[in-house]
């Protein structure tokens, strides 16, 4: 049975005011002096870090979003692409827009909830385990919202402790200082968070979880040695194989399968709500996700495929030895079933632009994560769902330490991890070398681990971290995105709202600003 985690309801506020009679705190509100002191008050709390992470402004929307207007996995499915979103996608990304802002918010609040479980861990003495494993996941969290803040916006303020004064602004911190907090973090959590949960708390942090993000975190940084350990811990549990059915990995009926290290739980309650506020608070918050809307191709349609995605799939028509079975476990296209195999997907039924795939022009649409596979036209049209979001899976694990052993000069064993995902049953590609792929060097197993990543992980928020880790090595001969400007693109512009409101932001000695905006 589905689990999902309902937050707490932990309010903490901070009024401030030149007039000294309205700096008054709010009787109604817990207080960190009258709260935490024990653990299940602490449990509590943790289940609201939980709460921020998947809702509207993070997993539920906005960060899909801004990781896949950062890659080249993604093209506007037309007009009615938003404003905002147009921005990012194009290039344009203003310091104010909309879309970014909300995830950097949500990040922080993320970061200050998880400050506030780890800061009153002293306090509580009824139950050490259930303690201990709270701080786990707060810093596991703590980590990952950093780790996504320093990725994008380079230099960010670091904040460890909670946020309880007007003059505790921090400034922006060297990514250096913010990837060693973050290695820190997980390292913690990763020595004390279970392996595994019972069925009733499916969807908690664990060692896995925090070994594979800190895989994640040292290639970003370059360590592969490091990124290597960490990975193998996860490889070496024996708790994770990959998926026969490679399209199990994003249907409702197989979550938590034996390939997911990581999801962001949802849960459709039949009611067509949604989070719009995008906080996660309250007992009666809807727990859906609008990703099935957003890119449905019988709903909004607002991202599709890019012409370069679709075409990156080894193809009969192009010469290769076998079509890859991923492309249709990633994608609709029109003729597709869908509805249980009941209806037939049509050009009029998809809103929106077409692709050119192999010189030929059809409507293509996403299929991971969206759940038209069991639902009719006219239940579609308007559906934010509970299908989870798989954060990390084991197949990127093996793709991850296939490019650490290419990088550490173990080509051999490179290629090996390349082929093992190439051997799963619903896929069972030719093994490289291939006429298109040979690996006879190192720079020939670069592009086919940049081939292999983009078929596998296509449209999974992978793609724009490998895009800033490969672009700074120099491996693409012509930068994945057209509007690409060095020295500014890199990153993402600094929130205008953090500008005005931290008088700290410079005080380290870093400008307040990215370069370029």
């Amino acid at each position: 049975m589905k689990k999902y985690i309902l937050a707490g309801l932990i309010i903490s506020g901070l009024t401030i005011a030149c007039n000294k009679d309205l700096d008054k705190t709010n009787p109604s509100y817990a207080t960190l002096d009258k709260y935490f002191k024990n653990s299940s008050e602490m449990q509590k709390g943790t289940n609201a870090i939980y709460s921020a992470f998947h809702a509207g402004n993070l997993i539920g929307r906005e960060w899909f979003f801004l990781h896949d207007l950062r890659s080249d996995d993604v093209s506007s499915g037309g007009g009615q692409l938003e404003v905002p979103r147009a921005q990012i996608l194009n290039g344009a990304t203003t310091s104010d827009n909309s879309v970014m802002n909300s995830v950097w918010r949500g990040l922080y609040t993320v970061i200050h909830r998880a400050n506030t479980v780890i800061g009153s861990a002293p306090n509580v003495t009824d139950n050490d385990a259930v303690r201990d494993q709270c701080v786990a996941e707060a810093k596991f969290f703590r980590g990952w919202a950093y780790f996504e803040l320093v990725s994008l916006w380079g230099p960010v303020p670091l904040y460890t402790q909670v946020v309880s004064a007007p003059d505790q602004f921090q400034p922006r911190a060297t990514e250096d200082a913010v990837y060693t907090q973050i290695i820190q973090d997980l390292k913690d959590a990763a020595g004390i968070l279970s392996a595994t949960y019972s069925s009733a708390e499916q969807g908690r942090a664990t060692s896995g979880a925090a070994n594979a993000m800190l895989g994640r975190v040292q290639m970003q940084k370059g360590d592969y040695a490091a990124a290597k350990e960490a990975l193998l811990k996860v490889t070496g549990s024996g708790l994770y194989s990959l998926m026969n059915n490679y399209g199990d990995n994003f249907l409702e009926e197989t979550e938590f399968n034996a390939e997911s290290i990581w999801e962001a739980v949802y849960v459709d309650r039949g009611d067509n709500s949604f989070d719009w506020n995008g906080t996660g608070d309250g007992a009666g918050t809807a727990q859906s996700t609008i990703r099935n809307q957003e890119y449905c191709p019988l709903a909004w349609r607002n991202l599709i495929p890019s012409n370069k995605f679709l075409n990156e799939f080894e193809n009969t028509a192009t010469g290769a030895a076998k079509t890859d079975p991923r492309y249709k476990g990633t994608v609709y296209e029109t003729g597709d079933t869908f509805n249980n195999g009941a209806d037939v997907l049509t050009d009029g039924m998809q809103n929106g632009n077409s692709s050119v795939v192999n010189g030929v022009t059809k409507k293509i649409s996403w299929r991971k994560f969206m759940i038209i596979y069991k639902q009719s036209l006219s239940t579609a049209s308007y559906h934010p769902g509970g299908n989870n979001q798989r954060i990390i899976r084991l197949a990127e694990v093996l793709l991850m330490l296939a490019e650490c052993e290419n990088e550490l000069g173990n080509t051999g064993a490179a290629v090996a991890y390349l082929n093992q995902v190439r051997d799963r049953p619903s896929v069972m590609m030719p093994h490289y070398p291939t006429a298109q792929f040979p690996v006879g060097s190192k720079d020939e197993i670069t592009k086919a681990i940049m081939h292999e990543k983009a078929v596998e992980l296509g449209d999974e928020e992978v793609r724009n971290r490998d895009i800033l880790r490969w672009r700074k090595k120099g491996y693409f001969t012509t930068d994945p995105l057209s509007y690409f400007r060095k020295n500014r693109d890199e990153l993402l512009p600094i929130p205008q709202q953090e500008i005005d409101n931290n008088p700290k932001l410079a005080d380290g000695g870093i400008d307040r600003q990215n370069p370029g905006y």
